[in-house]
């Protein structure tokens, strides 16, 4: 994969270059076999650095070609955030929320129910955190509650709860 900064072009020159082309895939998982062959050509072609994301086994499904495969240079899983990770990531992310005084009561019952809802996972969260803005804006409301949470739940496709 291309280094940033560091490195040799095609013409034998140090290459000093601050920054990299960077191609990054999505729901990567869901690629058939030529979409992925494409991709490692064009890594091949451009050296582009390539970023593969997709559900847990898609690197089994790449190891079944070994002309990709080869080019990984490593898996990483990412696991569910914790309570406190997901507290801090949402106090951060969306401070016009307000969700990060844990001292007031509808706060920390807003949080278990996010905690609960999503299980730390960060897609899910992101994709809640949307709706709950929706409803809070439909609503005329300014204050995340467990209700605004579980009627923002209740518009989303996630499956049983």
């Amino acid at each position: 994969m291309l280094n940033p900064g560091r490195g040799i072009d095609e013409h034998g020159r140090l290459n000093t270059s601050t920054h990299a082309e960077l191609l990054i895939v999505d729901e990567a998982d869901r690629l058939k076999v030529g979409a992925l062959e494409q991709l490692r050509d064009h890594h091949d072609r451009t050296g582009i650095g390539l970023i593969l994301i997709g559900m847990p086994g898609i690197e089994k499904r790449l190891a079944r070609y070994p002309q990709l495969y080869s080019r990984v240079g490593f898996v990483h899983h990412y696991k569910p955030m914790s309570a406190d990770e997901q507290a801090f990531v949402l106090a951060r992310s969306w401070p016009h929320l307000s969700l990060g005084d844990a001292d007031d009561y509808a706060t920390t019952e807003a949080l278990a129910a996010i905690t609960r809802i999503t299980s730390g996972n960060f897609r899910l969260t992101v994709r809640l955190v949307g709706q709950i803005e929706r409803v809070l804006k439909i609503n005329n409301m300014s204050t995340v509650t467990k209700e605004v949470v579980e009627a923002a739940r209740k518009n989303l496709v996630i499956g049983s709860m």
